[in-house]
């Protein structure tokens, strides 16, 4: 017997904090209105959100005018804001991104413009002055930038849904969404558990976010291809190796920023992450395969042209991954002090990333929409951290699409 669908104003695919940020917002503004969230896993912040390193970024490495530029900025306010009010732990420890050779001193004097560009506060490091700051790093100098901090994104997760909860929302999760479908007057959801109507739709899918979009036939020229981020933490006793968040200057011709030593905000400290090819969207274990999603790579000519890219980055990345000694060189590159037995198991992270057609990678935030819905389609680091103004964004896409219809 064929189940009555139920019916909501909003529905949300996605208890992340993108889509949780939003389901509070909404509400916060919209009192009256039916709002549901699904997801299908059995918590919150189960994927990007609760594998991330727990920075809260101030913007430095982001094109000035650019989305992740505007909403780091605004969300890194926004996000210890939203912690002050509701005693959630976290801490501005400040960061440095250390430069180990002349090329990469060269580097980071781009990186001091940008970050003025972007009206970030920072500071030049001599050697000394570093030293002063992190006996245990080496290097021939430093920017330091005062406002990045430390949170736990899972505890900021789980209290947007209590407020979402306490404003009247609805969170369903184990609800796997398996088909949509949009007419004139909104979009009907059918999920494993229950179907679903609601008048608009806000997709925060991540790593489901391209298919969620062929569900409904709305054209794209991007695919989700999913990188593993691996971590490692450090051994107990070297909880205090370092007083701020330490971070190598980036190549601006690679696509991530390489393995640095972060504090996490229960005090321990994780190295990583790296940024090794997965074979499987949801794949946090050691050894993950999925036919469906290496058969949907494959059949995508970005992936190709990616690959024809990068492929050396890849090589490289893989065997680290596999070659502990070949990870930690990265890391005493600026920490010397660290050794092989210090590299503790840590939870893997899998990044959610947009890859266009024609094989460049999409490094700004990405938002695709039909009449009835709207879907955050790349939302890479700084997601976590520019939540608040991502979901004000969507709130305002939305209130148009309302005026419209």
């Amino acid at each position: 017997m064929q189940k009555t669908p139920m019916e909501y104003d909003i529905a949300i695919i996605g208890a992340g904090i993108v889509g949780l940020s939003t389901a509070w917002q909404l509400l916060q503004k919209y009192p009256g209105k039916r709002l549901v969230v699904l997801d299908k896993a059995a918590h919150v912040a189960a994927h990007q959100t609760g594998h991330n390193s727990g920075v809260i970024h101030a913007g430095v490495y982001y094109a000035p005018g650019s989305l992740k530029a505007k909403f780091c900025k605004q969300g890194a306010a926004a996000t210890k804001a939203f912690c002050q009010a509701h005693n959630i732990a976290y801490e501005e420890c400040g960061k440095l991104l250390v430069a180990t050779n002349k090329l990469e001193l060269q580097r980071m004097d781009a990186l001091f413009e940008r970050c003025q560009n972007n009206d970030l506060e920072v500071h030049y490091l001599t050697q000394a002055q570093l030293h002063q700051r992190e006996p245990n790093v080496v290097g021939k100098g430093a920017l330091f930038v005062p406002s990045t901090g430390i949170v736990s994104y899972r505890a900021l997760c789980e209290k947007l849904a209590e407020l979402v909860a306490g404003l009247g929302g609805e969170i369903h999760l184990g609800t796997q969404v398996i088909g949509l479908q949009e007419d004139a007057s909104g979009v009907s959801i059918d999920a494993n558990r229950h179907p679903f109507y609601a008048r608009y739709l806000v997709s925060c899918g991540g790593l489901m976010a391209d298919r969620l979009t062929k569900m409904l036939g709305i054209k794209t020229d991007f695919q989700i291809v999913p990188f593993r981020g691996e971590y490692y933490r450090l051994s107990p006793h070297h909880n205090q190796i370092v007083n701020h968040l330490i971070y190598p200057i980036p190549d601006p011709d690679l696509p991530f920023l390489g393995v640095h030593l972060t504090r996490m905000i229960d005090g321990s400290v994780t190295v990583g992450p790296n940024a090794v090819q997965g074979w499987k969207r949801e794949g946090y274990g050691r050894v993950n395969v999925s036919i469906k999603d290496i058969s949907s790579m494959f059949s995508f000519p970005g992936y190709w042209r990616l690959i024809k890219d990068y492929w050396k980055i890849g090589l490289k990345e893989t065997y680290n991954s596999w070659y502990r000694a070949g990870y930690l060189k990265q890391v005493k590159k600026y920490c010397p002090m660290v050794q092989l037995s210090d590299l503790e198991p840590y939870p893997a992270g899998i990044r959610a990333q947009a890859v266009m057609k024609d094989g460049k990678l999409m490094h700004d935030f990405l938002f695709v929409q039909s009449p009835r819905t709207l879907h955050v389609c790349n939302a890479p680091s700084p997601a976590a951290t520019s939540a608040f103004p991502i979901g004000q964004y969507i709130l305002n896409k939305l209130e148009q699409k309302m005026l419209e219809s």
